[in-house]
């Protein structure tokens, strides 16, 4: 039996000797980008979720105790109906499979979208649990995404070697992103706020789902992870507009044009950050979907650096350098299936 499998079992196994409830069958629903897996299983005709959050690599504690503070500030989050945190397993109430993403369109953006950014004062109060203040987005975590990025994107997955001039750029690069990040007002951060864990629920509600990271970070990084979605690239004027409406009603405190630009430039950090994790989920955890949303986070990185000055460089590398890059190995990928399918007799 795999190791997944095994999981799996023992999954079971404590959902009916240590739960309130009795599963004869789980049904794997998906696992995400972490190590993370959800099952669903029926009990007394309702649906429930199990989850599998190995203890090795998730924090289950911390995902309850945040889930605690969202749904005391108002935000409608899944209830914790069983949980060992010891072993990494927990019980959810069921949300659905109807995501924010699914409802999005030309027409629906423009309602869905700010009725998403109404959440998020809810979720910048959050800044402590019952046991903890949140950890802060620190220079640490911050400098370690960014090396995310040099690593698996440049080094694993393109074998790109930096002159050099382009060790000094990305330095420079890193330097003006970090004084844009820690110069922002600091309030609790969900951390992967986009339209894949935001669920449509009944009564036109929204639910706020995969929280468990969640940080004390710059006031912009949730409103651009929604409207930057790494999945789902929308009209640059739109998200304008719909970001000066946020600011407008929110933050009139804050000239836009310094919110636009701490939006902006946080934007690229996210989005060097997922370029890099993108290419890390295929070499290291064999999840190899992410590849197709690289190219999209590039994009991001170099329309968004060439409006400011200090930033083309940059894009001008990503432009040049990165982005071909990435296409020729996707386009020699997809020859190669191409070439083993037809191969076959």
């Amino acid at each position: 039996m795999s190791p997944l499998a095994q999981r799996q079992a023992q999954l079971m196994d404590w959902i009916n000797h240590s739960t309130p409830f009795l599963c004869q069958q789980l049904h794997m629903v998906y696992g995400d980008a972490s190590f993370r897996r959800y099952f669903r299983f029926t009990f007394d005709e309702r649906t429930i979720i199990a989850v599998d959050a190995p203890p090795t690599f998730e924090d289950s504690e911390k995902f309850a105790l945040v889930a605690e503070s969202f749904a005391a500030n108002g935000l409608r989050v899944p209830d914790i109906l069983a949980a060992d945190h010891t072993l990494g397993f927990y019980c959810l109430n069921d949300f659905g499979d109807e995501q924010l993403a699914h409802q999005l369109n030309d027409h629906s953006c423009h309602q869905l979208y700010p009725k998403a950014l109404e959440l998020l004062p809810k979720v910048q109060q959050c800044t402590a649990t019952s046991q903890a203040t949140l950890p802060a987005y620190d220079h640490k975590l911050f400098t370690r995404e960014f090396e995310i990025f040099t690593q698996w994107l440049l080094d694993v997955h393109l074998g790109y070697r930096l002159t050099p001039e382009q060790h000094a750029m990305l330095n420079d690069t890193f330097n003006v992103l970090a004084d844009n990040f820690f110069e922002q007002p600091k309030v609790g951060v969900h951390r992967d706020f986009h339209s894949r864990n935001l669920m449509m629920l009944q009564n036109d509600e929204i639910g706020v789902i995969d929280f468990q990271d969640a940080v004390i970070g710059p006031i912009t990084y949730d409103a651009v992870s929604l409207l930057r979605d790494c999945y789902r690239r929308w009209p640059d004027e739109w998200v304008s507009d719909w970001l000066a409406a946020f600011q407008q009603q929110f933050y009139p405190q804050y000239p836009l044009a310094k919110f636009t630009r701490w939006f902006d430039l946080t934007g690229m950090q996210r989005h060097i950050k997922a370029s890099g994790i993108f290419a890390r989920l295929h070499h290291r955890d064999g999840k190899s979907d992410y590849l197709d949303d690289i190219p999209r986070t590039l994009g991001y990185l170099v329309d968004i650096g060439k409006q400011y000055s200090e930033l083309e460089a940059f894009a001008r590398f990503v432009e040049q350098e990165i982005l071909p890059s990435v296409l020729a190995l996707a386009d020699s990928a997809k020859g190669k299936v191409v070439s083993l399918a037809g191969s076959k007799r």
